[in-house]
C-alpha cells in the first residue's frame, strides 16, 4: 500500500522532469542543444564584443649600431631620427599582425687604420631609409597572464618581429677620396638602393604599451634592424673588388668584419583603436565574461524568504499558497491551510462534537439518533 502511494506522488514529478529537461535542436542552431533555457547566440561579427583594428603612429631615434661606420663614434652619439605608421589587425588575444611604413636618418662617423686614416681623417656618412614590412606582434602579458587573475591590466609587454623590404640614399664624406674638390677631381660617394629584392630587411624588438582609454594606448617600442647590406651605412661599394686590400680605394667596408650593416630604434608611439566596442582584442580577457558571471552567482544573496506575503490567518500556513486565507484561530489545517473536517461533514473539527463519527451541522456535526 505504502509502495502503491509513494509511486503515485513521484511519477507526476518525473513526468514532468522528463518534460522540462527534453533536448532540443533547431535549424538555425542545428549543432546546439538546450532545454529551451539557454542563452543561445550565434558567434560571428556582430556578436563580438571588442575591436580588432588600430592604426599606431609613432617616432623617436634612430642610430647605425652594429656597422663599418657608427652612430657611436669617440663617445659621442650622432642622433638620426625614426618615424613610423601601422595599420594593426588582432588575430587573437595573444597575436596580431601589423603593415608598417618606416621612414628615418642616421648619422655614422669612422676612420680609417694607418696612413688612409690619417689622409681622409673621420669620415662622416648619412643614410636616409624608407621602410615597408609585415611585422607580427605577441602579447606577452595576455599569452603568460594566471587564469585565476581576475583584475583588469593596462600594461602589456609586446615582442615583435617581421620581414620587409627598403630603400635608401647614402652619402659618405672624407678629407681624402670621398671629398668635393676640382683638382684632382673628387666627390662625396653617393649610393642609392631601390625597393627590389635585394633590399630585405628584418627586424625584431620589444614594447611597452598603456591602456588609456578604450580609443587609445601609449607605447614605448624599441627595434634592431638587420639590413643584410653592407652598404647601408655608406661605407661604400659592396663587391668582391672592395674587400681586396690590394686594389685601389678607400675600405670602409672593411672596418667591421659584418657584412650586414644594423640600425637600432628607439620610438613614442600612440595607437588609435577603431571600433564601437568597449574594449580592443589586446586588452580583451577571453575569461572576463566568465569571471563577472561567478562573481555575480557568488555575491548573490542565498537567503530564502519565507512567507513573503505573510499569513494573516496565523495557520502556519504562507499566504503565497494558503487557500483558506480566514481559518478560525485554533482549528487544525492540511498543508493548503484549509480547516481539518476528519469526518466529511461540513463541520470542521474545531466545531465538531463528533469528530469521527459525520453528523449535521445543527447538531453540531453529531449524529441526530
Amino acid at each position: 500500500m505504502k509502495l502503491g502511494l509513494l509511486l503515485l506522488a513521484i511519477l507526476p514529478i518525473t513526468a514532468y522532469a522528463q518534460d522540462s529537461t527534453a533536448v532540443n535542436s533547431s535549424g538555425e542552431y542545428p549543432n546546439t542543444f538546450s532545454s529551451g533555457s539557454a542563452n543561445v547566440q550565434r558567434f560571428d561579427n556582430k556578436a563580438r564584443r571588442f575591436n580588432d583594428w588600430s592604426i599606431s603612429v609613432g617616432g623617436g631615434a634612430a642610430f647605425m649600431a652594429h656597422s663599418d661606420l657608427s652612430s657611436f663614434y669617440d663617445k659621442k652619439v650622432n642622433w638620426g631620427y625614426n618615424a613610423y605608421i601601422s595599420i594593426d589587425k588582432q588575430i587573437t588575444h595573444v597575436f596580431g599582425l601589423s603593415l608598417i611604413y618606416q621612414r628615418g636618418e642616421t648619422k655614422q662617423k669612422a676612420m680609417l687604420d694607418g696612413a688612409a686614416g690619417a689622409a681622409a681623417g673621420v669620415g662622416t656618412a648619412t643614410t636616409k631609409y624608407n621602410q615597408l614590412a609585415l611585422m607580427g606582434d605577441v602579447n606577452f602579458s595576455n599569452l603568460l597572464r594566471r587564469v585565476d587573475n581576475h583584475s583588469p591590466y593596462r600594461w602589456a609587454f609586446h615582442g615583435y618581429a617581421g620581414i620587409g623590404f627598403q630603400g635608401y640614399d647614402t652619402s659618405l664624406h672624407d678629407g681624402n677620396e670621398f671629398r668635393w674638390s676640382d683638382s684632382p677631381k673628387r666627390v662625396p660617394l653617393f649610393i642609392k638602393q631601390d625597393f627590389d629584392i635585394n633590399s630585405l630587411f628584418y627586424q625584431f624588438g620589444v614594447g611597452l604599451k598603456y591602456n588609456i582609454s578604450k580609443l587609445i594606448d601609449i607605447e614605448a617600442r624599441t627595434m634592431y634592424i638587420i639590413s643584410g647590406d653592407d652598404e647601408f651605412d655608406g661605407g661604400g661599394w659592396a663587391e668582391a673588388n672592395d674587400y681586396d686590400p690590394a686594389t685601389a680605394g678607400s675600405k670602409y667596408n672593411m672596418i667591421s668584419d659584418s657584412r650586414s650593416d644594423n640600425a637600432w630604434t628607439v620610438n613614442l608611439g600612440v595607437t588609435f583603436k577603431l571600433g564601437k566596442q568597449l574594449s580592443h582584442l589586446t586588452w580583451h580577457d577571453p575569461l572576463q565574461e566568465a569571471y563577472y558571471r561567478t562573481s555575480v552567482l557568488e555575491n548573490a544573496s542565498q537567503d530564502l524568504v519565507v512567507c513573503e506575503k505573510g499569513d494573516a490567518d496565523n495557520d502556519g500556513v504562507c499566504d503565497d499558497w494558503d487557500r483558506q486565507l480566514d481559518t478560525p484561530a485554533g482549528a487544525r489545517v492540511d498543508g493548503a491551510g484549509v480547516a481539518l473536517d476528519m469526518d466529511l461533514d461540513g463541520v470542521i473539527d474545531l466545531y465538531d462534537k463528533c469528530v469521527t463519527v459525520p453528523g449535521p451541522v445543527e447538531n453540531n456535526g453529531c449524529p441526530t439518533k
